[in-house]
Formats: C-alpha cells, sequence, structure tokens
C-alpha cells in the first residue's frame, strides 16, 4: 500500500471521502473522546449543505460540554466552563440535535448514552441502538457502517511514521481489519485519522502503523484542547460505600471499575489501605466490618498491598492512574500463559534468577540442552539480555561463546553469569479499552516514562471483555492472568430478587447503556474466585422527595437476577451469590434506608418471599443519612475522605454555590417545599457582605426585573440558610 498522504485541508478530505465511497455515508466513530472533532464537522457540515449526501452518525458517549437546564445553572455554569472547557470544540452534530435542528438527510445513532443527556429526547430514544460493548462492531458493520474515523496521536520511531489508536483501540482494533476484508471484496471503505498532538501516544497493541489508515488529516493548526470531565465530589454516603467494597479486594488479585464518584471513592479508600494500612484497619474495627459482614473475611482482605493488583477494565479511568502512583496497581501479567501460570504459583518471580531456568525446564518450556526456538523464549520475555545469540549450536553474548547445556555446571555458572537478564520482560499492568477524565490524567498518560508506558496495554474491548472466544485471546491465560477478580460496577437501582437496573427505567426511555456491565457481571461468575461488586447509593431525591433505589421489584432490569453476586450500599454488603430467595431479600432489606426497610419487608412477605413471622434485626434498623454523615464527619475531623482526594477543578465560591444550587432545585421540583422557599426568599430585607461576592460570581448583584429578583432571592435564602 502506498503511503498516505496527510490532508491539511478538511474541505479537501471531505471531497475525497465522497469520491471515494459515494454520498452515501454510514461514519462510525468511536465512544467518548476518540471522536475527530474537525473531521465530523465539516463532514457535517457538507451533509447539512448537500441533501444528495446521506450522512448516519454511528457512535457511543457524544461529548458536550454542560449547559444547564435553567437561567440560575447558566450562570453558574459559564465561567466554569469557559475556564475548562474554553478551547476545547463542539460536535456540531450534538448542538442541532438539542436544538431539534438536525436535516432530514442526517441520522444519529448512539448504543451508549452520556447518562441522562437523550432521556427526554424522543428522536435519540428512537434511534438508540442497544448493544452489549462486545457485539458493537458486529452491530456496526451489520448496520452498514463504510467509513471509520478516530483522532490519533503519532510519534515518528527509527524512522518510521506510528499511529496510536490510544484513547480508543476498544473498537478499532476489530473494525479496521473487517473493513479491510470489504475493501478486498469490492467494497468501497474508508479508515481516517485525525492527528492530534495533545493525545498521549499510547503503546503496546494500540500503536499501529501509517498504512492502517486510507486518509490521514495532520496539521498543527487543527490541533485542539481533549474535552475533560472533572472530578465530581464524593459524598459521604459514596465514600461509605467505597470503604465497603475496598474491603472486598484481594492482595494480588484483579480490579475492573467505570466511571463516577463511586468509582473514584472506592480508589481513595484501596490508597488509604495500602498507604496507612494502620488506620484503614482502625476505621474497619470501629464499623465492625468483619462480624457484621462475613463476605469480607471469606472472599476480601484488609492487608496492604504486597503483591499488588492488576487492572482489567474496560476504561481506564484516572482511578487506576493514582492506584499505579501510589504502588497499589503494580501486578504485572505476561503474555505466556505457561510463564504466568508459574508466576501465579510463586514457582517463578519477576526478578530473574537460576532458577527461573530450572522451573521452565522442569515444566518442559525449555529444553535441558537449549535449541533455537528455547533462547528466543528467553530473550522474549527478558530471562535473557537481548545481546545474546543463538549460533552454531552456541549461545553468543559479547566476546563470550557458551555451550548450551544446562545440565552441565560450567555451562549453567557461564550463562547464569552472561546471559540471564535482571526482570522479565512485557508485564502489562493495566489492559484497557478506552480513556476519559480530568485534565490531570491526560497530563499523566502524557508524563509516563517509556518503561513505565509499556506496562499500560489499550486494546480491544473485546480482549477486556470477553473470556471465551479464541479471536480475542486465549482463555487458559485471560483465566490465569485474571486471578481473584472483582469486577465492580454502579447501578442506579437493585431489585430484592437481585436485579440490576443500570441502564434504562420501566417506561422503556434509555438513562445511559449496558455498555461492558453485563459481561464484567457474567465473568464475574465464570472466573474462579472472581466476585461481581454492583455499588448504589440507597436513596435518591426524585421531585423533592427521598426515593429508595432498593425497590421490592422495577419494570426494566440490565442485570437478570439469576447473576447476583455481591452489593454494596452506604449501609453495608449483602452477599447473595447462590442464596436462596429469602436470603436474598433480607440482605438487601439490611441494606436499604431504614425509611424504607418496613414497606419493602411488608411486600416480600405478601408476595411469600420472606416468612411472615421474620423481624429484621435492630441492628439493621438504623440506616440513617444522619449515621452516615456523622461516621465521615469523624474521620473527616482526621483530614480524612475528603470530597474531592483528587483535585477539584471548582474554586471554592463555585462549590458553595453548587451546593446551594442543588439543594434548590430539589426544593423547587416539590410544591410543598417550593413553596417553603418561596416564602423564606420574599422575607429577605437585606444582603450579608460575605455572600455579595458569591452574587456577583453568579450576575445577581444588581438583578433586573422581576425574575432576577426573584431568583436572587431565592439562592440567597438558601445561601443564608446553608451558613
Amino acid at each position: 500500500m502506498s503511503p498516505v498522504r496527510p490532508y491539511k485541508n478538511l474541505d479537501l478530505c471531505v471531497d475525497d471521502l465522497i469520491k471515494r465511497v459515494g454520498p452515501v455515508i454510514n461514519l462510525g466513530i468511536p465512544l467518548g473522546l476518540g471522536k475527530p472533532v474537525r473531521f465530523v464537522n465539516a463532514l457535517y457540515q457538507r451533509a447539512k449543505r448537500d441533501p444528495n449526501v446521506q450522512l448516519h452518525i454511528q457512535t457511543a458517549i457524544s461529548l458536550e460540554k454542560p449547559g444547564g437546564t435553567s437561567k440560575l445553572e447558566r450562570k453558574f455554569l459559564g465561567p466554569f466552563v469557559e475556564r475548562v472547557f474554553g478551547d476545547v470544540p463542539e460536535l456540531d452534530y450534538v448542538t442541532d440535535l438539542r436544538r431539534k435542528q438536525l436535516p432530514a438527510n442526517i441520522r444519529v445513532s448512539e448504543f451508549f448514552f452520556k447518562a441522562g443527556d437523550f432521556l427526554n429526547d424522543p428522536v435519540q430514544q428512537q434511534n438508540y441502538v442497544c448493544s452489549n460493548y462486545t457485539y458493537a462492531v458486529r452491530d456496526l458493520i451489520d448496520n452498514g457502517v463504510n467509513v471509520v474515523a478516530q483522532m490519533v496521536a503519532k510519534r515518528e520511531i527509527d524512522g518510521k511514521t506510528w499511529y496510536s489508536l490510544s484513547c480508543n483501540p476498544d473498537l478499532a482494533l476489530d473494525m479496521m481489519p473487517l473493513l479491510r476484508d470489504q475493501a478486498a471484496q469490492g467494497r468501497a471503505v474508508a479508515v481516517i485519522g485525525e492527528v492530534n498532538r495533545q493525545l498521549p501516544f499510547m503503546v503496546n497493541d494500540a500503536m499501529v502503523p501509517a498504512d492502517n489508515f486510507d486518509m490521514i488529516i495532520d496539521s498543527v493548526k487543527l490541533d485542539y484542547p481533549l474535552f475533560s470531565v472533572p472530578n465530581m465530589a464524593i459524598s459521604p454516603a459514596e465514600h461509605l460505600i467505597g470503604l465497603y467494597a475496598s474491603t472486598l479486594i484481594r492482595d494480588g488479585g484483579t480490579l475492573q471499575i467505570g466511571i463516577g464518584s463511586l468509582g473514584s471513592a472506592l480508589v481513595y479508600s484501596t490508597i488509604l489501605r495500602h498507604t496507612n494500612n494502620a488506620l484503614y484497619r482502625r476505621i474497619c474495627a470501629d464499623l465492625d466490618i468483619e462480624s457484621r459482614f462475613p463476605v469480607v473475611t471469606k472472599v476480601g482482605d484488609q492487608t496492604s498491598f504486597e503483591q499488588g493488583l492488576y487492572g482489567c477494565s474496560e476504561m481506564l479511568v484516572d482511578g487506576f492512574m493514582h492506584l499505579y502512583r501510589a504502588g497499589v496497581l503494580k501486578r504485572q501479567v505476561y503474555s505466556d500463559y505457561r510463564l504466568q501460570r508459574l508466576i501465579n504459583e510463586g514457582r517463578i518471580r519477576e526478578q530473574v534468577n537460576g532458577a527461573v531456568l530450572d522451573e521452565l525446564v522442569r515444566e518442559g518450556i525449555i529444553a535441558e540442552r537449549l535449541r533455537g526456538k528455547d533462547v528466543q523464549f528467553l530473550i522474549r520475555h527478558g530471562i535473557f539480555k537481548e545481546t545474546v545469540e543463538y549460533k552454531g549450536g552456541c549461545l553468543m553474548t559479547g566476546d563470550h561463546t557458551l555451550g548450551v547445556d544446562l545440565g552441565v555446571a560450567e555451562v549453567r555458572c557461564a550463562i547464569e553469569t552472561h546471559c540471564l537478564g535482571s526482570h522479565l520482560r512485557g508485564g502489562i499492568v493495566l489492559h484497557g479499552g478506552f480513556y476519559l477524565g480530568p485534565r490531570d490524567f491526560y497530563q499523566m498518560l502524557h508524563d509516563l516514562r517509556e518503561d513505565e508506558r509499556q506496562k499500560f496495554c489499550m486494546t480491544s474491548v473485546n480482549f477486556i471483555n470477553h473470556l471465551y472466544d479464541h479471536r480475542f485471546g486465549d482463555q487458559k491465560l485471560k483465566q490465569a492472568q485474571r486471578r481473584e477478580g472483582r469486577f465492580v460496577n454502579s447501578a442506579m437501582m437493585v431489585t430484592l430478587n437481585g436485579g440490576a437496573v443500570s441502564d434504562g427505567l420501566a417506561d422503556g426511555r434509555v438513562v445511559s447503556g449496558v455498555g461492558g456491565q453485563y459481561n464484567f457481571v457474567a465473568m464475574a461468575q465464570e472466573l474462579p474466585g472472581g466476585r461481581s461488586i454492583v455499588t448504589l447509593k440507597s436513596t435518591r431525591v426524585h421531585k423533592g422527595r427521598p426515593v429508595s433505589n432498593i425497590l421490592f421489584n422495577y419494570g426494566h432490569v440490565t442485570i437478570p437476577r439469576h447473576l447476583r453476586d455481591i452489593f454494596v450500599t452506604e449501609y453495608g454488603i449483602a452477599d447473595v451469590r447462590g442464596k436462596s430467595d429469602q436470603e436474598v431479600y433480607i440482605a438487601l432489606i439490611k441494606i436499604a434506608d431504614s425509611r424504607f426497610q418496613d414497606e419493602l419487608l411488608a411486600q416480600a412477605k405478601a408476595a411469600g418471599k420472606v416468612a411472615k413471622d421474620y423481624q429484621l434485626p435492630d441492628s439493621a434498623r438504623h440506616n440513617t443519612p444522619e449515621r452516615v454523615q456523622a461516621i465521615v464527619r469523624k474521620y473527616a475531623a482526621q483530614g480524612l475522605f475528603p470530597a474531592f482526594p483528587f483535585g477539584c477543578e471548582f474554586t471554592e465560591e463555585e462549590l458553595i454555590l453548587a451546593k446551594a444550587l442543588k439543594r434548590l432545585k430539589q426544593k423547587t421540583a416539590n410544591p410543598v417545599s417550593l413553596a417553603r422557599a418561596l416564602w423564606e426568599a420574599i422575607r429577605i430585607r437585606q444582603t450579608p457582605d460575605s455572600l455579595r461576592p458569591l452574587l456577583q460570581r453568579m450576575g445577581l448583584e444588581d438583578p433586573q426585573g422581576v425574575r432576577e429578583q426573584l431568583e436572587q432571592r431565592l439562592l440567597l435564602a438558601e445561601l443564608r440558610g446553608s451558613r
């Protein structure tokens, strides 16, 4: 294939694309960060101008800057968005979707929504494609994708140009060969890369040569800052959920987590466990975790991480980098099953010595009299130095010519002296499919030393999420790598029979998507020692009132009850795998908010799922938000469980305003609390000097008109009340 000529002009690239594939374009672009925004916008604008172009955009998680749903929210977010997202380009098709201005010749389908973004958009609800992450490539191909475009990083290595799929090899690694097969059969297709120098260059599987692309867009003038997702506050309830979940992780095990404050809470407590184990154990003892929840002793651990963890997660979240920096994410896995098994059994270690050779001979992995293929194996895995050569039945290294018979003492001694490396080579601490996170996370990836970068392998989501399909990795190897797997995912709601509601509502509307959650939950059931941990807050506020997230039943589930395993709320842990229905119902009621326990228990008894004479023990009757606040407040006084342990992009003023606006939004959603809020607002006669800077930040220091005056007073009342 001839070298790809880089495009610096987007319109010319679009012209040539239409000449290549025709005016009917089914465009597949990555989930989340990896969308080539400049190219997509140029193609979208061409389709808007030319109705002969039929454009179908197929993707997931179309990112957009936060905008707010009310005038107050927009006033609050305006300066923050300008500061954090100022130079990040918007996706034009998302802007038009919001305005209900998508042209008739353009359609957008997603298999995963940014949570809640299109909940009330009938068009996008109708165009949603329900697909497991592992089936997304198949479905995209079946739905006619003929163009794939992606943002990529670029490097010159030893005089050759390499590109990195970086943040999104998840689907591209499997999609590109399929499109190549179609091209070989005469179908017009195109693979397009848009270079962005601000994108971290990830190596291993994410590196691809230039001939993987039909068209490359490459101009410094087209570079732009990456879309970031700022850290959100971790609430007291979330911190307790993270603490409980951290006790279920085994040293030397495997970890998968998702994005969001619940994942960050788990990371925080896991780091605390490692860096200040005595304090961590004292907190666990204070909360009597082991005796209240026997599953902790059964499957968990409270020790520091001597062996460390290996990450296997479809999403590389920033929390993994914090775990890496803290010395928790350090267990390396290797690409050879035989080697991995010996490591798991403790028969060899990452540090190379002569005993490694004995174990390899004992297992028949290498012959006692070394052959060429044995030497290649030893060099590939770092057991021999790269300078060692096998020539004419001898080993050559530097000025030394050595024999190959390990059974001869003199030969063996010479080999150990001149040939052995220091550490195994090729170890991976994390396999990930895509990444997305805050700005400092991207900088952490940029700043990795080259030897560290080699330990992170961005790869196909099918390798990560799929256990059995031989096309995506050896099953035995995956099982050996993923020992003591803990797959931690969040849910919106859970039913008493153990079904998890994570992606949609009972009326059929989609909140987000299935993604890979089902795969990880099922994998936990299949892997020896694996466990699925579903985390959720026990309540939420709906129309100004608290409602339970643990329900008797619900009209939609994402994870069926036959895959029920471990559930964690701020009130504790429910271990329900293999338990009878009555045991499951009771265990979940025990970790529900006490305001809803009686109703849940009555429903369970009425359905005959719990014995009529069963009484909930008093020890489970104190599940209240006040108790959660008191527990976290006690440790917060010691500097623990901060709201933003991994940095915050909000100013102090913005944090105060954000809390006030959140409470005000909850109050105004309920007629009774709205009336109270209005009564408090109209009684305000003057503005305290201490609150004037906050009003100035909101542009309400001098309100214009009745509406702004009311907004000012409502906000003042909330700020005064919170102070």
